[in-house]
């Protein structure tokens, strides 16, 4: 839901827009004129502007180049009558979000347009916050202190000031909407357009049409001519999301804007140039893609100008706490409920999963314990129950880690000369049980003592007792 405010002249249209929206649960501001608009935004920045161009006064074209000094990222929807397209063109190329035709035809396709208006806006004005603290209160965040994800940040800060395509590639889940859009705020084109295009969420019979725009006449029911995504982002960036899906009879397309810098709209042979950065992500094999014909190679070679990985959740285990703690806090904070904190086993549990939805699966499991915890703090059930089935029983772990364990003590036993094998190795497990149990409570012996099922004295004397024979590393801090 956002803060909309409607531009026109028209008092019938403004009040059958403001009672739509309103049920749609919209906050809406309305405005007779260009001059009472800026006046409204200067008073206050909506989420979206929804303006007429023609109006006595202050046209809407003048009064859309005023809003956009004060909030270039402030996304407007332009709307027109049908002798006026070409002026509605001109609007999207300096930055209009998109423009509509009245009388309009069906109101469930302008509600889902101002969908779209809402949330291009938000992701052009949130920033996307690098390593925030769990109980930040940042919304669009990118955690993670492992050693994948500081090459992560650091490729980030190098791509982000030049042009060059970036190709985004990991698994699905991993975070790469956000990494694109990292790159774009801190990008020389962060005040300009932001715009992305899922290639598997729009059939394949709109895709080239809603990317290129089209001619009037160029198929059935081509009755004007539309400006398409990229001319839209002009100056901006636009983030080409599953490119791997893309249809083949794209691509080649694709490739002469990388290559030319121009497009042509259905039906034109004109080109057209246009000045935006592409930023490509996907969770395919694009070599095996290559392979079998179904992905250009040349486009391919051409997107990968930068490939930034994005590392798989089993790969950066060492995160999973400090994101299982961020969401906690997040959601509690969206529920308006305290946050229960969790327990020392619960953060076992899942950092011992292996979490194949990745940082996805990760936030709704959180929520679904959140849910379910009723205020207490989450255990290892509320985390098996969230992530709904999956086989986390103490039984399960317990035969992985044992055949682990097994295939380590034969290869030591054959390999070795048997000199103190027995005490040397029960003396490491037993080290290496102590400093997980003190890395878990952040050196707190007591809570450590109760994870292990000895007494704190007793604790204290293994510690005691392996930092001088072993020289384990293990913290001290704590009563």
């Amino acid at each position: 839901m956002g803060n909309i405010l409607i531009v026109d002249d028209d008092a019938q249209l403004r009040q059958s827009f403001e009672k739509i929206l309103t049920t749609e649960g919209h906050a809406v501001k309305t405005a007779s004129s260009g001059e009472a608009a800026i006046a409204a935004v200067k008073a206050e920045v909506p989420d979206l502007v929804i303006m007429d161009v023609r109006m006595p006064g202050m046209s809407g074209l003048e009064a859309f180049r005023a809003i956009h000094e004060i909030e270039p990222k402030l996304p407007v929807i332009i709307m027109t009558a049908f002798g006026t397209t070409e002026t509605a063109i001109e609007a999207t190329k300096m930055g209009a979000f998109e423009y509509v035709l009245k009388p309009f035809e069906d109101i469930q396709d302008i509600l889902a347009l101002i969908s779209q208006a809402l949330e291009a806006g938000r992701f052009m004005r949130s920033r996307v916050e690098l390593d925030v603290a769990p109980d930040s209160g940042a919304a669009d965040v990118i955690i993670g202190r492992s050693k994948p994800m500081q090459e992560v940040y650091k490729a980030i800060g190098r791509v982000a000031p030049t042009d060059a395509t970036v190709l985004i590639r990991g698994d699905s889940g991993t975070g790469k909407e956000l990494v694109a859009r990292a790159i774009y705020q801190h990008s020389l084109r962060s005040t300009k357009p932001f715009l992305i295009i899922n290639c598997v969420a729009i059939p394949e019979t709109l895709l080239e049409s809603e990317l290129f725009g089209y001619e009037k006449g160029a198929f059935t029911g081509a009755i004007n001519r539309r400006v398409g995504k990229f001319e839209q982002a002009t100056g901006g960036t636009v983030f080409l999301d599953e490119i791997g899906d893309m249809p083949f009879s794209i691509q080649a397309k694709i490739l002469r804007l990388l290559q030319e810098r121009s497009i042509e709209r259905l039906g034109g042979r004109e080109p057209i140039p246009v000045d935006v950065r592409i930023i490509a992500a996907t969770n395919r094999d694009l070599e095996a893609a290559l392979a079998q014909g179904r992905f250009r190679e040349d486009l391919y070679y051409r997107l990968k100008v930068v490939t930034l990985w994005l590392p798989p959740l089993r790969e950066r285990s060492l995160d999973i706490s400090l994101l299982a703690e961020y969401f906690l806090s997040r959601f509690a904070r969206e529920m308006g409920v305290g946050n229960p904190g969790m327990t020392a086993e619960a953060k076992l549990l899942l950092q011992n999963y292996q979490w194949p939805g990745n940082v996805r699966e990760l936030a709704n499991a959180m929520q679904k314990a959140l849910i379910f915890s009723r205020g207490y703090p989450i255990d290892p059930d509320d985390v098996s129950r969230a992530i709904g089935g999956e086989s986390l029983s103490r039984e399960t772990d317990d035969q992985r880690a044992d055949e682990i364990v097994r295939q380590w003590v034969r290869q030591t036993l054959t390999s070795g000369d048997g000199k103190d094998v027995f005490e040397t190795y029960m003396d490491h497990f037993a080290s290496l049980l102590i400093s997980e149990a003190l890395d878990l409570t952040g050196g707190n012996r007591s809570r450590a003592a109760k994870l292990l099922g000895i007494s704190r004295p007793t604790l204290l004397s293994k510690i005691d007792k392996y930092r001088l024979k072993m020289e384990t590393s293990v913290k001290l801090e704590g009563p």
